[in-house]
């Protein structure tokens, strides 16, 4: 049988991926744990078909490893500093494992307490947000997080970018059915998706950026190319992202958006910044019926038309993906297996 062309559509399981992934980062110098957390978030990503921050990040992750600019190695210190209040130095690295290391001491503040909050800073964050935030309401917490990035994003009223993409995730339990849990970005566009949409060739919607001019474009190519993104909504975008920023860096001792400097460091990707989580026990407010009544009102918000809730789409190809696998095209599972090898 003659082999199949290199961008003829593969298909793993999630498990498979995992590992892939998993001896990718840990053949780039990745600390056994670290590649554990980045490689789960990855295959997450990529199972829920959130493909801009899947195995597309992959190039990136390395490229970041190899300029020296973050530390694949380090070992996150947990500070235990309040009754409510749990922070992390993540020593120069990734701040998924930062956030693991800290999870179930957070869990069990917010059940004795009824909330608690984790600042990590020192971290780098290149993932999706939502899956930091999905697992808490899957345990019956509600769970709220921000994370700042790089420079990139014009605020309202001004001429020149300086807030990063700043996403703002939530995951609330539902009862009989899925977390309800969405991930947006404060900027009109994620700028992985930007990112995906140079590479495809396509245009932007109105709105999403300017070249590097500050005239508006729909080409993503030249928002990439020394322009910059605007807020999604004008100045209530712009007022938020503004919001994560203070939460995400000041509140947690990270850096701002335009406080870090990777010229020194070529290929960097990685924004060097801060992340705050909130996590609620919602027995100690509504009682057990917290659930019911976030069940409740997605009933009724699909009563009155609502045909899709965020999140909808990711369980759909989550589900799909646990029965069918994961596809991917030739060409890039073959180089992905390629670095796993070395």
């Amino acid at each position: 049988m003659s082999a199949l062309p290199l961008d003829s559509p593969e298909t793993v399981t999630f498990a498979e991926l995992v590992d892939l992934l998993q001896r990718i980062f840990l053949r780039h110098g990745v600390a056994e744990e670290v590649a554990a957390a980045l490689a789960h978030n990855c295959a997450t990503a990529e199972q829920d078909g959130a493909h801009s921050h899947g195995v597309f990040r992959i190039p990136g992750y390395l490229s970041t490893l190899a300029s020296g600019w973050v530390n694949g190695q380090a070992v996150p210190q947990v500070e235990d500093v309040a009754a409510g209040f749990v922070r992390v130095d993540a020593g120069g690295g990734f701040a998924q494992p930062a956030l693991a290391a800290a999870r179930e001491l957070l869990i069990g503040k917010a059940r004795e307490t009824g909330i608690a909050i984790l600042a990590i800073r020192n971290s780098h964050h290149f993932a999706a947000l939502w899956p930091d935030v999905e697992p808490f309401a899957s345990v019956g917490l509600v769970a709220l997080s921000v994370v700042n990035s790089m420079t990139c994003v014009v605020p309202q009223g001004a001429s020149k970018p300086l807030f990063g993409t700043n996403p703002i995730a939530f995951a609330a339990p539902c009862a009989g059915t899925d977390p309800v849990v969405f991930d947006m970005a404060t900027s009109a566009m994620a700028h992985g998706d930007v990112q995906i949409a140079a590479r495809e060739g396509h245009n932007v919607p109105a709105g999403t950026g300017v070249d590097r001019d500050g005239q508006p474009t729909l080409d993503p190519q030249a928002i990439l190319d020394g322009g910059a993104l605007l807020p999604f909504g004008g100045h209530k975008g712009s007022a938020l992202s503004m919001m994560v920023e203070l939460l995400s860096a000041a509140l947690t001792g990270g850096h701002f958006s335009f406080e870090f400097d990777w010229s020194q460091h070529p290929g960097a990707r990685t924004p060097w910044t801060g992340q705050l989580l909130i996590v609620i026990d919602p027995d100690k407010g509504a009682g057990h019926s917290f659930a019911e009544r976030c069940r409740e009102l997605v009933d009724e918000m699909k009563g009155v038309g609502v045909t899709r809730l965020s999140g909808d789409r990711r369980y759909r190809n989550r589900a799909q993906a646990q029965v069918s696998g994961i596809v991917l095209p030739g060409a890039e599972l073959t180089r992905l297996r390629e670095l796993a090898q070395g």
